[in-house]
C-alpha cells in the first residue's frame, strides 16, 4: 500500500510543461498514429492466428477421416509384409506395421495439406503486396 502511495505522490509532482502546443500535438499525432497502426497490425494478426486454427482443425479432421477410411478398408488379417527371421525389432514392425504406416500415412497427408495451404497464403500475400505497390 506504501509503494501504491509513493508512486501516486511521485505522479502528483510532476507537472509537465509545454512550450509549444504545435509540436506537441504532431508529436502526439504521431504517437496516436503509431498506437493505431500497432493495434490495426495485432488485430490482423490475430485473426491470421484464428485463421490457421481454423484450417488446421480442417486438415486434422479430413486427414483422420481419410486415414480412418484406408484403415477400415484393408483386410485385418493379412499383414503388408512378412519377415522370415525371428529378430525382436523386426518381429514387432511386422505385427504393427499397419498402426505405423497409418500414423505415417496421416502425418504425410497433414504436411501436405499444410504446405498446400501455406503456399496459396504465400501467394495471395505476394498477389496483395504486388496490387499495393501499383497503385502507389
Amino acid at each position: 500500500m506504501s509503494k501504491d502511495k509513493a508512486l501516486e505522490d511521485l505522479f502528483l509532482a510532476q507537472k509537465p510543461h509545454f512550450d509549444d502546443k504545435a509540436d506537441f500535438m504532431s508529436a502526439l499525432n504521431r504517437r496516436l498514429d503509431a498506437v493505431e497502426y500497432v493495434r490495426q497490425h495485432q488485430e490482423a494478426t490475430i485473426r491470421r492466428y484464428k485463421m490457421a486454427m481454423v484450417v488446421a482443425f480442417i486438415v486434422g479432421v479430413v486427414s483422420g477421416a481419410v486415414t480412418l477410411a484406408f484403415v477400415l478398408s484393408m483386410p485385418a488379417d493379412m499383414p503388408l509384409f512378412t519377415v522370415h527371421v525371428q529378430s525382436g525389432i523386426l518381429v514387432w514392425l511386422a505385427e504393427n506395421s499397419r498402426i505405423i504406416l497409418t500414423t505415417l500415412l496421416a502425418l504425410l497427408m497433414s504436411l501436405g495439406m499444410m504446405s498446400i495451404i501455406s503456399n496459396i497464403h504465400d501467394i495471395l500475400h505476394l498477389q496483395r503486396n504486388h496490387i499495393i505497390a501499383e497503385t502507389a
